[in-house]
């Protein structure tokens, strides 16, 4: 069990569950007992005696001592196959409140520690302040054994459990804490609706005879490839090793062919230098690939799942055991409130859902990392290691400084940051054009031009960010025709009105927020156009006055959408034109930067995704071919737009539809752009089809950005629920991004990177505040500061 990153909400640590604690395999068609109206239930039937399955029994226990609890478990009380358990202080915080006998009890045999060891390619980076507390998985299921034997739970070990079916007859609940291989799941499977993805990594947990005096991550670069040691103490002569790599790699050594105990020593021998030249134990350690499992419903009648059963979370943030446990806490605790069990069950769910949601995204993340640990192999030893700390996006910039200011400040260095200069305020350069900082207004359709010219609101929108310090501001997608709009109120450059309305929009910019650059982001809806204004229906056909729509195929995007045309040769050439002249009125409208809109779904996207290309001719078929038009109208506007100013390109990195743009082709349609000139590539994922499932979640584009800017070797933009800035320096910092484009926070706040200066301090260049706002650089007070402070302490 690795270190848990995340921390969960307060009701889940001191405040919540915990508190409210203080007081006093058949077919799936398969019908569970209903639950009744009485609660507390008095019979319980637990299937599962790991730390999830022993907690919930105590508890539930502990609550009503004249109820009956009984527990089932397949194996031995000593059988384990882990080593040891690492438990976050939250964890800690709701076991103390809701039953301090087993925390007093763990806490005697706790191994504590604050620092991580960082080692690769024979340099070790050390980050503290992380506090750790540790314990052999063997004496945690001994102190719940002992806990729940003196509560009166009975426990039957070595004892298959009756089916579930059966238990539910005769039980008021059945809780299923059989692990990631549940058998009750498995029952039930029609109604959990369990999605279980298997991971590329093989892994193998072992121990050493030894306490590392730190949690150690050791990089080994082999002739098969990359793999890593996962190490932290959990006794004073202990330890608990995982060693991991890839599939491909784990072949290419031979572990395929090794038993246990020769495997064992292969990973000794490779990790000689982190164990220094020690042996490695196991205990019927196997190569196991991780599984991430999600279920859509969590309990069927009177049965409950619980922990693993319900939902995994990788071991790389240390969250099964985490997570089981708050998992009994809360069920305890509903059991307690809720007036039905029906009731108690849903609240269970509702409450915990959106936290085990939020921890499986982080460990998704996490993993991923791990899996593509070779990308990052060549970083700088300091952002590497914050990288590596920084992998599941819960641990920031910000949590770093707070717990290693020092470790901090020298990634901060090595990055190239003045004294001072948080990473979001560093310059950064596209050709001839150097942005004072890293921040972005990304693109935001207003819907609010009148035959395509902007007016008074574009102005007032888009000055007001310019004003509040971002180092680039994105107009919306300008349209290269009328035919290319999305709704009757997007703004065009198909005129020498409209390049006039545009003038003053960026001579203002450029006047009055001297440093800010100002970009102008051209494209054509194709299928997605002739719709109402997004207030009125978002994707909505309009009601009357409709135009005519062009696609890569005749494919509508909503079944009850207009078809469009299939283009042909010469209206490919039309349109090609079309982009030309745009980007030459955008020039002489003062833009200072150009980016080619091929994302969302509109018409260049469309194009690029198999999903919506299905031409037979040269521009469909192969990426290459669906590649061939996007990148003929991306040369045509190359042509004639200044060359001192630089391209980008915004591209759907994943359609979020099986059949659709992979991560791999969006590595290769950015490789593609940037051949041809393109400065950057604007990361955004999805908007292609209509039934796409997105992942979402905070920076939950990012990691396609990522991917790029190292595999394609390209700056990038991320965009995607980046919402504050202690997550733009995080990214930065890291090198998953080149910029940030944000979008609601700018709605939200016009002025947001300025008042991310404010609130970090920083009064660089990277951030000036125009003259006449400059009274307001400071926070405004609050409240009283007037109060004395204390100066006196007295002692016994």
């Amino acid at each position: 069990m690795l270190p848990a990153e995340g921390t969960g909400p307060a009701s889940v640590a001191r405040g919540g569950v915990d508190q409210r604690l203080r007081r006093g395999a058949r077919p799936a068609s398969t019908q569970p007992h209903p639950p009744d109206e009485r609660n507390p239930p008095e019979r319980i039937a637990v299937i599962g005696g790991g730390p999830g399955g022993l907690y919930a029994a105590a508890l539930l226990k502990r609550l009503a001592p004249d109820r009956e609890v009984t527990l089932w478990e397949r194996n031995a009380p000593d059988d384990t196959f882990g080593f040891g358990v690492v438990l976050s202080d939250e964890t800690l915080g709701g076991i103390e409140h809701a039953d301090p006998e087993v925390y007093e009890a763990l806490a005697r045999d706790f191994v504590r520690w604050d620092d991580i060891d960082i080692v690769h390619r024979n340099t070790r980076q050390t980050s503290g302040g992380h506090r750790f507390a540790a314990l052999g998985r063997r004496r945690l299921l001994k102190i719940l054994h002992s806990r729940c034997r003196d509560l009166g739970v009975d426990l039957r070990f070595r004892t298959e459990a009756p089916h579930p079916d059966r238990l539910a007859r005769t039980h008021d609940l059945v809780v299923a804490a059989d692990g990631v291989h549940s058998t009750t799941r498995d029952a039930y499977a029609e109604v959990f609706r369990p999605h279980l993805t298997t991971h590329r990594c093989r892994y193998i947990w072992l121990a050493a005879d030894f306490a590392f005096d730190a949690f150690r991550f050791e990089i080994a670069e082999t002739e098969h490839g990359v793999m890593q040691l996962h190490g932290y103490p959990y006794a004073a002569d202990a330890s608990t090793v995982i060693v991991e790599m890839r599939e491909e790699v784990w072949r290419a050594a031979g572990f395929g062919t090794l038993d246990e105990a020769e495997s064992t020593a292969r990973c000794a021998e490779i990790f000689a230098g982190a164990l220094g030249g020690r042996p490695l134990r196991s205990n019927r350690s196997a190569w196991i690939t991780f599984r991430t499992v999600v279920n859509e419903r969590w309990s069927h009648g009177n049965v409950v799942l619980l922990g693993d059963a319900a939902h995994t979370a990788h071991f790389s943030i240390g969250s099964g055991t985490k997570l089981a446990v708050e998992d009994a806490l809360a069920l305890a605790a509903c059991l307690d409130e809720q007036p039905s069990l029906k009731e108690a069950l849903a609240a269970y769910e509702e409450e915990r859902r959106p936290v085990v949601a939020s921890t499986q995204r982080a460990a998704r993340a996490s993993l991923e990392w791990f899996e593509d640990l070779a990308r990052y192999v060549d970083e700088p030893p300091r952002r590497f290691a914050f990288s590596l700390l920084t992998r599941s996006r819960r641990v920031t910039h910000g949590n770093l400084r707070l717990r290693d200011p020092g470790f901090t400040e020298s990634v901060e260095r090595e990055f190239g940051c003045p004294p001072g200069t948080p990473p979001m305020f560093t310059p950064f350069r596209l050709r001839g054009l150097t942005l004072r900082n890293r921040v972005v207004v990304s693109p935001m359709d207003m819907y609010s031009a009148t035959d395509g010219v902007p007016g008074d609101f574009h102005l007032v929108h888009l000055g007001a960010r310019a004003l509040g310090g971002a180092g680039l501001v994105m107009t919306e997608m300008v349209c290269v025709s009328p035919e290319g709009r999305i709704t009757p109120g997007c703004a065009g450059l198909y005129t020498a009105r409209q390049a006039e309305a545009w003038r003053r929009i960026t001579d203002f910019a450029h006047a009055q927020a001297p440093g800010t650059a100002i970009g102008v982001q051209l494209g054509h809806s194709g299928r997605k156009g002739s719709t109402r204004l997004m207030w009125e229906g978002m994707d909505e056909p309009l009601p009357e006055g409709n135009w005519p729509l062009v696609a890569a195929s005749p494919l509508p995007y909503r079944p009850d959408g207009q078809i469009p045309r299939e283009l042909s040769r010469a209206q490919l050439t039309d349109v090609r034109e079309q982009f030309a002249a745009a980007a030459v009125r955008a020039a002489r409208a003062g833009f200072d930067l150009l980016e080619l809109h091929c994302a969302h779904g509109y018409l260049l996207s469309g194009f690029l995704s198999p999903l919506t290309n299905r031409r037979t001719d040269a521009y469909g078929g192969t990426l290459e071919k669906r590649l061939r038009f996007p990148l003929e109208v991306f040369d045509a506007v190359r042509a004639v737009w200044p060359g001192e100013r630089p391209m980008t390109v915004r591209i759907s990195a994943t359609d979020w539809a099986e059949g659709g743009t992979s991560a791999e082709g969006a590595v290769e349609i950015a490789r593609a752009f940037a051949a041809h000139g393109a400065d950057a590539v604007d990361v955004s994922t999805g908007q292609v089809v209509a039934d796409e499932r997105p992942e979402f979640g905070r920076s939950y584009q990012t990691p396609f950005a990522d991917r790029i800017r190292h595999e394609a070797g390209v700056p990038v933009i991320a965009v995607g629920a980046i919402s504050s800035w202690d997550d733009v320096n995080s990214l930065i910092l890291a090198g998953r991004t080149d910029l940030c484009a944000l979008a609601r926070p700018h709605l939200y706040d016009p002025h947001w990177t300025l008042h991310a200066a404010a609130e970090q301090g920083y009064t660089g260049p990277g951030a000036v505040w125009p003259a006449p706002y400059r009274a307001g650089s400071r926070r405004p007070q609050t409240g009283r500061t007037d109060a004395p402070r204390p100066r006196l302490a007295l002692r016994d």
